[in-house]
């Protein structure tokens, strides 16, 4: 049996400075549609704080649901932004900024049709499956151009970033900062 850890200090303050950097990111380039770095930032933090990011994305999914309103995008992040980690963890042992820019790039491309899914609910009620399952792919269909600019911007971003942060997140490593 794994003996259960528990949060340090230090663990919630790096817990808190993630879901700072993350949300000072989304605010300082919401202007720009559709152009993030949150799928950065949850990728170089799932690699480099591990399990932590199990705190900092539902923590994440609150504060923009208190900043925004808990409507029916707030419960596509539910399982849009774990997943992204999900995925992240699973190709941890990777070190390569082109490996994990196609990751990125290909979140971005299926965002739109992840947060189709709720409308496989919406369309069936009152009708059947099928009326569900158009109308979720008549909305993913509509987004098609957003998600372009989306992957694209999600590749370009993590191409150009991830060396350098890989850099500064090594130093801290060896500051002693994530451990």
């Amino acid at each position: 049996m794994r003996k259960e850890q528990k949060l340090t200090v230090k663990d919630i303050a790096q817990i808190g400075m993630m879901i700072a950097i993350i949300e000072v990111c989304k605010v300082a380039i919401a202007g720009i549609p559709n152009v993030e770095l949150t799928s950065f930032w949850i990728i170089i933090f799932t690699l480099y704080f591990g399990r932590k990011i199990l705190y900092v994305i539902p923590s994440f999914i609150l504060i923009e649901g208190m900043m925004y309103g808990f409507g029916l995008w707030w419960i596509m992040y539910l399982y849009a932004w774990p997943l992204l980690a999900l995925v992240t963890w699973k190709f941890r042992k990777m070190d390569s900024a082109l490996s994990f820019s196609i990751l990125s790039g290909a979140f971005g491309l299926l965002f739109g049709f992840l947060c189709s899914l709720p409308y496989i609910f919406i369309g069936s009620a009152g009708a059947d499956l099928s009326a569900g399952i158009s109308t979720a792919f008549a909305w993913w269909i509509a987004g098609i151009p957003w998600d372009l600019v989306h992957g694209g911007a999600n590749f370009v971003i993590m191409l150009v970033l991830y060396h350098p942060m890989m850099r500064v997140m090594k130093i801290l490593q060896n500051m002693n900062v994530s451990e």
